[in-house]
């Protein structure tokens, strides 16, 4: 019998991908030792979908929220010791139930949902403020462990778009937004729960007005040595994404401001930008922002900082390699293989929209990720309990064991690269006969039969040229590639890079359902 989860020795010897490492949990459940501790680290920071960073330190950790947007749960909350070496530790949100369009009921939320979460710490909780495009709302939650429950303790029915918290140091807690193209600063009240009656709102920056016209949005504001800062992103017709730095001595101005940043990473027309700065203990100074980087997704940036008459300054140039902020931790995984051997799933995992947590299981089959179908859909989209996890630059490749005994007519499972426009490798039941088949943006571009009820299936993303590729096997040993060679993208309807994806949905009737045995994962070490 095969060992079970586990690529074999001969099975890597096939894939096309050099330098390839195990993530820090194996498929089969154990550990893989960590790699030693790197002195420096290669921009992106990090080489996956991570966009909107907002970065906080709270003694010697550093925390950071980041947009997900339709994908459940959201607003994942990640943790660095050194500013290079992430890993998630919780969400604020397990769903969102505001709309039957969450669930794929009448529509969907591509590209909606959650986004550009503020992150901040005062007095012992952290606090976290997002707004949503459907429905138009904002909300604010707390916690005192943010790797614990998060408590909404405040919902607004208007969106305070790229929003940004500050806790004053007078006591006060302001919110800086952004409405058509003009820095807004509205006061809370003490408990947080709204805006104050009779305090502060007002508009405190024009951007077209101050010469910055074209897409202005972004905002991060902060308070130190006394003065108010607003970052903001600056994209001039024409242009690149560009980072701005407005200063006044009091919140609702006047502002002064400055480029801080206008690079593109060597890369033509991408400017790193949106974002803030954190210091460490020992008072060094960096920048984070994020960078469009094809279809990978939008991918965090770190770069030096210092201060120089009140500025910010982050240097002429993004550079490629740096020294760590901070020495001796070694690099944790962000995303990982899976046995599904566990009570919980892994927190890399997330659900496309809301899910239906009927239709799943990890108990059923010991061992096993169990996906049922429960209504009748015509694609992907429509589909409930599509699982995902990101994926990674420079290459990386995803497995799957897979039980297809209990499939119906008309249902569809497999692996995937899930965005706006899909490449798919899945299993499909037709009356007595299933076929293994590839799909490009649900154009078929391979198919051959299958009659057991074990498959293997993989794909291997080379984000260097934006290109998968589709494999199956039948014993882990053999992979025999199937269909053609699909162009990865990334556009704004679903507004997020490429990820694996693990589905079961019919077509036909409800009631199959596939085992999933094992995810593992694999990307490179070298760039």
């Amino acid at each position: 019998m095969l060992e079970k989860n586990m690529l074999t020795a001969a099975a890597l010897l096939l894939l096309p991908l050099l330098h390839l490492t195990f993530s820090a949990q194996a498929a089969d459940g154990g550990e893989v030792a960590p790699p030693a501790a790197a002195a420096t680290f290669v921009n992106p920071v990090i080489y996956a979908d991570v966009p909107d960073p907002d970065i906080i330190r709270v003694g010697s950790d550093f925390y950071m929220v980041s947009t997900t947007m339709h994908l459940m749960p959201g607003a994942p909350i990640m943790k660095s010791k050194d500013l290079v070496s992430w890993e998630i530790i919780g969400y604020v949100f397990d769903e969102i139930k505001d709309s039957p369009l969450y669930d794929l009921e009448g529509g969907n939320v591509y590209g909606k949902g959650q986004w550009a979460s503020s992150l901040r710490y005062h007095e012992g909780k952290f606090y976290v403020f997002f707004a949503t495009n459907n429905p138009r709302k904002s909300y604010l939650y707390a916690t005192g462990n943010p790797a614990g429950k998060w408590e909404k303790i405040g919902e607004l029915d208007k969106v305070y778009y790229d929003a940004s918290l500050l806790f004053d140091d007078n006591g006060k807690v302001y919110l800086s937004h952004v409405v058509a193209g003009q820095v807004c600063i509205v006061e809370l009240t003490s408990s947080l729960d709204g805006l104050k009656e009779d305090g502060l709102s007002v508009s405190v920056i024009d951007g077209k007005a101050q010469g910055y016209d074209g897409l202005f949005e972004g905002t991060h504001l902060y308070k130190h040595n006394g003065k108010y800062y607003l970052f903001i992103i600056w994209w001039p017709h024409g242009g690149i994404r560009t980072q701005l730095c407005f200063r006044s001595d009091r919140i609702e101005g006047a502002y002064e401001s400055k480029i801080v940043l206008s690079d593109t990473l060597d890369l033509q027309g991408r400017g790193v930008a949106q974002g803030g700065v954190v210091d460490t203990e020992d008072g060094r100074w960096f920048g984070f922002f994020f960078q469009d980087h094809g279809a990978v997704g939008r991918t965090p940036v770190l770069t030096s900082c210092r201060w120089e008459d009140g500025w910010p300054v982050l240097g002429d140039k993004v550079s490629r390699v740096m020294e760590k902020p901070i020495a001796g931790y070694a690099e944790a995984p962000l995303v990982v293989g899976d046995d599904f051997g566990k009570a919980k799933l892994s927190l890399g995992w997330q659900w496309n929209h809301n899910p239906d947590n009927s239709l799943w299981s990890l108990t059923e089959r010991a061992g096993y990720m169990r996906l049922k179908t429960g209504s009748v859909v015509e694609n992907i989209f429509q589909a409930r309990n599509t699982l995902s996890q990101r994926t990674e630059g420079v290459k990386c490749s995803g497995v799957i064991g897979m039980d297809v005994s209990q499939m119906k007519r008309g249902d569809v499972a497999g692996l995937g690269a899930f965005c706006a426009e899909p490449g798919l490798i899945s299993v499909v039941a037709e009356d007595s006969a299933k076929f293994i088949v590839m799909t490009d943006r649900g154009v078929e571009k391979g198919r051959v039969p299958l009659a057991e009820s074990t498959v293997y299936l993989r794909m291997d993303c080379d984000f260097s040229t934006d290109r998968a590729r589709f494999y199956y096997s039948l014993d882990e040993k053999k992979w025999t590639r199937l269909g053609a060679e699909f162009r990865m993208i990334y556009n704004l309807v679903h507004f997020m890079g490429n990820r694996f994806a693990i589905y079961c949905y019919a077509t036909k009737q409800p009631g199959g359902y596939v085992d999933i045995d094992f995810f593992s994962y694999t990307k490179t070490a070298v760039r």
